[in-house]
């Protein structure tokens, strides 16, 4: 008889999801090896908790040793968290490669095009490489197009506290802009040294995504204040991108 209870117990737990496959698997990396953001921690608390709700797996890494052909067979996307400098080595970065090749996944988060520039791939593959920014300060966001998973409930202009990168010339002409920040609403002139700042005119992009060498990439360079990530707006782009990059999805 208590064969029987813990046979039907079972059935009853599987038949209500208690082993149901979760949609997708994603690996987060917020390896750094420069600035190390203080949003780093909020924004793994955040992905999780959108894995949570969104029914996906979250493996947290920050050691580069993780990043082989084998272990990355077991996900759909790769998140890179504020990442920053020279972070993989040249047997990591093919892993990289190959896993997008295999028809996966990329989303990137601020920093991410704070890293690895002298890995050509992966600076055409995040599309434009940071290259200075000016203090926190508050803008208004346009958005430039809402037909991409996330964006349903973004206004078009709004305003958003963050810290606006400029970029370096675009290096992948495919570029899908999504969101760009009015460089009107701020002051973007800075100078650190001889690097200068004075903004990228009309169109200053902060969020992108593209199709991928095989793959996909999606970019935002919001992220840098902690309580971003405890709003919704924000969550709502981040899973959107997620969701875009590892089903292809989405897209009207």
């Amino acid at each position: 008889m208590k064969i029987k209870v813990s046979v039907l117990f079972l059935l009853l737990f599987v038949s209500i999801g208690g082993f149901a496959q979760k949609q997708f698997k994603v690996f987060l990396f917020s390896r750094t090896a420069g600035w190390h953001h203080e949003s780093i921690h909020e924004g793994v608390e955040a992905i999780r908790k959108l894995g949570e709700r969104h029914f996906f797996d979250v493996d947290w890494q920050e050691n580069p040793a993780f990043v082989t052909e084998k272990n990355l067979e077991q996900y759909k996307v790769i998140i890179f968290l504020n990442t920053t400098g020279d972070i993989l080595n040249a047997e990591q970065q093919k892993a990289v490669e190959k896993f997008i090749q295999s028809g996966k996944g990329f989303v990137g988060i601020h920093s991410a095009s704070d890293t690895e520039y002298d890995w050509e791939w992966y600076t055409k593959m995040i599309g434009m490489m940071f290259k200075i920014h000016p203090a926190n300060q508050t803008a208004y966001l346009n958005v430039v197009d809402s037909n991409f998973p996330g964006m349903e409930r973004f206004p078009k202009k709004f305003l958003w506290t963050d810290e606006w990168y400029e970029f370096k010339n675009q290096l992948s002409p495919d570029l899908k802009f999504l969101v760009a920040v009015d460089e009107k609403s701020y002051n973007p002139v800075v100078k650190w040294g001889p690097n200068e700042g004075k903004g990228m005119g009309v169109m200053h992009p902060i969020s992108w995504y593209h199709p991928y060498d095989g793959g996909r990439a999606f970019y935002t360079a919001l992220g840098h204040i902690p309580a971003t990530f405890s709003d919704q707006t924000f969550l709502d782009h981040i899973y959107g991108g997620i969701y875009w990059a590892a089903t292809g999805k989405g897209i009207n």
